[in-house]
């Protein structure tokens, strides 16, 4: 049984139970369209979510988030503290342009310091850059493949012949020149 058909069915009766009361048919032929009209669209949506593209972008959005992940430890974990250490332990992360100074009270902050922090920006578009290059990587080898697979062109064949027809014509022709 399919599933969107149940709820059809019950709101279609709900509608008529509760019209009933009024007994104008107007009124239950105006809501039985209107719960077509929903059943129509669930229908669709139905249709729509379960076609191959919409599922294999489902699966590549989840795939780039995960590979996302794998890259901004990537570059957090691996490459920032690489490029830290030629630079003499600079963390880039650290880096920021303090606007206010934070308002302190003994111990506790009274209002938070107001920073630009311009390295860990700095970091996210390293991430990016490292992204975008590790897709066009990927991108660059997938369509390398389907140029291996494609199958090459046939080599034309050889012109053909006369047809039989032709050499009797012109061995026709032949004699009658004789």
């Amino acid at each position: 049984m399919n599933i969107f058909y149940v709820p059809t069915i019950f709101l279609s009766n709900f509608a008529l139970k509760n019209n009933s009361e009024n007994n104008n048919s107007t009124n239950q032929q105006s809501t039985i369209q209107q719960f077509n009209i929903m059943g129509k669209f669930i229908q669709e949506f139905k249709e729509f979510a379960m076609k191959g593209n919409v599922l294999d972008m489902a699966v590549g959005v989840v795939i780039g988030g995960a590979f996302g992940k794998i890259v901004s430890s990537l570059v957090s974990d691996i490459i920032m503290p690489l490029i830290g250490a030629i630079t003499g332990g600079l963390n880039f992360t650290d880096w920021k342009w303090v606007i206010r100074e934070a308002v302190m009270e003994g111990e506790t902050v009274v209002k938070p310091a107001l920073c630009l922090t311009w390295g860990n920006f700095l970091q996210v578009v390293f991430d990016f850059l490292i992204i975008a290059f590790s897709i066009f990587l990927v991108i660059k080898g997938i369509n390398q493949l389907k140029r291996k697979e494609e199958p090459k062109p046939e080599t034309p064949a050889a012109p053909a012949g006369p047809t039989q027809e032709e050499l009797l014509a012109e061995i026709r022709d032949l004699l009658k020149n004789k």
